[in-house]
């Protein structure tokens, strides 16, 4: 699963530029094979008085944190390529709006998650192209 944390401002969001902005991940990630919901995005509004960068108080700061744990990418340069295309998804709800965009990305050991009680399936396997079809987690 990806799992997006987006810290920004206060209203920095409406309700349809969030949504938009979750399309735009989840998009992403389902060209690769993943289920669409493995892909969570949540928002955390952070008063400017708890924003701080470099010390400072920041209205126009966005931070990203991002769990990778249905894949994984050892690669250097496909680590890098997956850095930019990042980058170039999150720029338009990002810095095209006017704010300041810091992301990292974690990678979690995809055998330390389970979705209702079940392990995943295995990558690009038959029972996760089930999933994908089904849109849910379904025995296998």
């Amino acid at each position: 699963m990806p799992l997006w944390h987006v810290h920004h401002p206060v209203g920095a969001y409406s309700a349809r530029q969030k949504r938009e902005f979750a399309a735009d991940v989840t998009e992403f990630y389902t060209r690769f094979g993943l289920p669409k919901f493995y892909v969570v995005t949540l928002f955390h509004e952070v008063e400017e008085s708890s924003f701080l960068v470099g010390g400072e108080p920041s209205g126009a700061t966005v931070r990203i944190v991002v769990e990778h744990i249905a894949r994984h990418v050892e690669d250097p340069d496909v680590r890098t390529r997956m850095s930019e295309a990042l980058g170039r998804l999150v720029a338009p709800h990002t810095q095209e709006r006017g704010f300041h965009c810091e992301f990292h990305v974690n990678e979690t050991p995809r055998d330390l998650w389970m979705i209702d009680g079940m392990a995943p399936p295995p990558s690009r396997s038959e029972a996760e192209r089930l999933w994908v079809r089904e849109n849910r987690p379904v025995a296998y």
